[in-house]
């Protein structure tokens, strides 16, 4: 009974949060203000200039990488695991793990990762994955995701809470300098959630 329990919480994460697909999945994620809370203090860190390469990792339904070119001008990829994902967010979008991006050392000057965090099994590695894509002079990253005090609620509801991945803000800190970041900062900061900026 337990097994079975385990299964449909897994199954339940992965279409509507994890790897979300179906109708009602591309509804959320497609919609115009899908994590419109994280754009100003993740574009605020970036400060994204028409010169800058972002990476956006987690796409989902392709609504931030739209709005982040249509305010910064700059070119903008997004990476997402979940193929419906990418089909929503169209020709901008490839399909990668986090953890195993499939582009240059080097190739951008900006990473972002708004509200996927949480679900990465391996953080360091996924880290580790941003740093190399990251331009070493110029590169630098932004990483909003859900805090502790956000588990069982709204923002991270049970059974969902079960499988993500809550940090403090020294444990997020402490995650961006085992992945080899030089500097790393907690950028901002709300009840729920937090913001991680860091560069090479």
């Amino acid at each position: 009974m337990k097994r079975l329990r385990e299964w449909r919480i897994d199954r339940m994460t992965d279409r509507v949060a994890r790897r979300p697909r179906g109708r009602k999945a591309r509804a959320t994620y497609g919609s115009p203000t899908s994590h419109d809370f994280a754009w100003p203090p993740v574009l605020a860190a970036l400060d994204l200039r028409p010169e800058d390469r972002l990476l956006d990792v987690g796409c989902g339904g392709g609504v931030f990488i739209r709005h982040a070119r249509e305010q910064t001008g700059c070119d903008v990829v997004g990476v997402d695991h979940s193929r419906d994902m990418v089909r929503l967010a169209g020709t901008h979008a490839v399909r990668a793990k986090a953890e195993d991006l499939p582009f240059d050392d080097g190739a951008f000057t900006a990473v972002s990762c708004l509200v996927a965090f949480f679900f990465f099994p391996d953080p360091v590695r996924a880290l580790r994955e941003f740093r190399r894509v990251l331009d070493p002079e110029r590169g630098r990253l932004a990483v909003y995701t859900t805090a502790p005090e956000a588990k069982g609620s709204l923002a991270a509801p049970y059974p969902l809470a079960t499988r993500g991945h809550f940090y403090t803000d020294d444990e997020l800190l402490a995650l961006a300098r085992e992945a080899g970041f030089a500097r790393a900062r907690i950028a901002h900061r709300e009840d729920w959630s937090q913001l991680l900026a860091a560069q090479p």
